[in-house]
């Protein structure tokens, strides 16, 4: 994404006093995030876990006010993977919760381009615009550094029972995260963007 583009966005959402928000989805599942970490010399540390397949999925919107003021996350944990039916509940609830304009901005994901999410999108354009993100460019977006802080810290060679305890320690770290409003802005300024 230009630097043109993206400050064509920050202007607009300024004037339209909407949030910018980052949207992306990711999986946590019983299978740990396996990461380096420290033991006694010559103790490997060994990780037990059941092998368990079961997964969870989230949506994530890294959101921000177009002043850089404030940002924040809203999330939702939910078994099975995401697709347009369940990415418009989000995004439904999404505008419940916030009750303004908002300028998302995610990938290309087909869901995210199915017919149905056109079909919606257009229906909503009295509060949502949408801009996509260049292929192949996850660096420019966020949310991949909120995935990536959660399964280094959180998710990090946890082996749990049952994907419950999964989901509530995920959501813990989630909830650390959303309300580490210098953190939220160190994601953005990773990806390379300001406001």
């Amino acid at each position: 994404m230009g630097q043109a583009t993206v400050a064509a966005h920050k202007k607009r959402a300024r004037r339209q006093n909407a949030l910018i928000i980052f949207e992306d989805e990711s999986g946590v599942s019983l299978l740990p995030s396996v990461r380096a970490t420290w033991a006694p010399r010559g103790h490997t540390p060994v990780l037990r876990h059941r092998f368990g397949w079961k997964r969870l999925s989230v949506a994530g919107a890294l959101a921000y006010e177009p002043d850089g003021g404030d940002a924040h996350l809203v999330f939702q944990l939910r078994p099975g993977a995401y697709n347009d039916e369940t990415l418009i509940e989000f995004l439904h609830e999404l505008n419940q919760f916030e009750q303004r304009r908002v300028v998302l901005i995610w990938d290309g994901l087909p869901s995210h381009r199915s017919g149905r999410m056109r079909d919606w999108i257009a229906s909503q354009r009295h509060w949502l615009s949408v801009e996509p993100l260049p292929g192949y460019a996850p660096d420019l977006n966020p949310i991949e550094q909120v995935w990536g802080n959660l399964k280094s810290k959180e998710l990090a060679n946890l082996c749990s029972n049952t994907i419950n305890e999964v989901a509530g320690i995920a959501a813990d770290g989630l909830d650390r995260i959303g309300t580490d409003v210098s953190l939220c802005f160190a994601f953005l300024r990773h990806s390379g963007l300001r406001l």
